[in-house]
């Protein structure tokens, strides 16, 4: 009986942690990486992937599943052509969650004591001592309460913010206020000071950081995009920020990566830059439970983390 092969495709993960990985957890399926290229597809049984090339996964005749190398599957459903009938999984890894959660409490915090502000103290060499609002004051609104906006949620109370979450459905969590649907959109950024976006980009979350989002937020509010690039729209955050309606923003994710040097983004005195590193999956971790999913499909089972393509998530 043929060895199964996994295919490993990712323009930014470097491969040999991962090859490593699934020596241990999987030894008995050979390990290919590629670079877009695709030698004898009709062998391929298992891809990894982060943005693959439109159409690749299409060619693969005997896959049987497809793993997300995050834990948005949006840069795979993006392919019309990808083959929905094979199983799409994300990733779910305990240091992506805890990573994540660390980001977020790392900028609210930045934002609460406006970080920003000694930034551009510093680099004028200007001495300006400013009492920063308190915690208990600060209301947090965190765009998605899946695993990851919940974890953060958890990690956010014990400093005393005013927490609430917006969500497709409504979710119960103590002590985070929760609204649900587009109809609590607006109550919910009316009485949010620091934005925080975890959500799926989907159909429906597209662009959903815009001028109107930013216009039903108090003046002086503060936004954290750590979910998907095409979340926000730049051009509007850029003329929120301009007008002092915006007080400053955290982006780690953007519609164009690596982010053009030519981009206004870079050089907005009130703009926090991070190169999409807010959470990665370890590949210790991440290549065992795929590893289970594997062994959950030859059995005839589910894998774990299964998306539903058609709501992307």
């Amino acid at each position: 009986m043929a060895k199964e092969r996994l295919v490993f495709l990712s323009p930014v993960d470097p491969p040999g942690a991962w090859r490593g990985a699934f020596e241990k957890a999987a030894p008995d399926v050979d390990f290919f990486v590629s670079r877009g290229e695709m030698p004898s597809p009709e062998t391929i049984d298992w891809a990894v992937v982060w943005r693959p090339p439109a159409g690749l996964l299409a060619r693969l005749p005997r896959l049987r599943c497809v793993f997300s190398l995050g834990a948005g599957v949006d840069h795979i459903l993006i392919d019309p052509d990808f083959p929905r009938h094979v199983p799409l999984c994300r990733v779910v890894d305990p240091y992506l969650t805890s990573g994540m959660s660390e980001y977020v409490v790392l900028h609210v915090i930045g934002h609460q004591r406006n970080l920003l502000r000694n930034i551009a103290d510093q680099a004028a060499a200007r001495w300006s001592p400013f009492l920063p609002r308190q915690a208990d004051e600060t209301r947090v609104g965190i765009l998605g309460l899946g695993e990851l906006g919940l974890d953060a949620a958890r990690k956010l109370r014990p400093f005393g913010y005013h927490l609430a979450g917006w969500s497709a459905s409504r979710k119960t969590e103590p002590g985070v206020e929760s609204f649900a649907g587009r109809a609590e959109l607006g109550a919910f950024l009316a009485r949010t000071d620091i934005l925080v976006c975890l959500l799926p980009l989907t159909a429906d979350t597209q662009g959903i950081l815009n001028a109107a989002a930013f216009a039903a937020l108090p003046r002086g509010a503060a936004v954290i995009n750590a979910a998907r690039g095409g979340h926000l729209v730049e051009a509007d955050l850029l003329a929120a920020l301009d007008s002092g309606h915006i007080s400053g923003a955290t982006l780690d994710v953007f519609e164009t990566e690596p982010l053009p040097a030519t981009s206004p983004l870079w050089r907005h005195p009130r703009v926090l830059i991070t190169p999409h590193i807010a959470s990665m999956a370890d590949p210790r971790t991440t290549a065992v439970a795929m590893a289970d999913s594997m062994a959950r499909l030859r059995r005839g089972e589910p894998p774990l983390h299964q998306v539903d393509p058609a709501k992307g998530y």
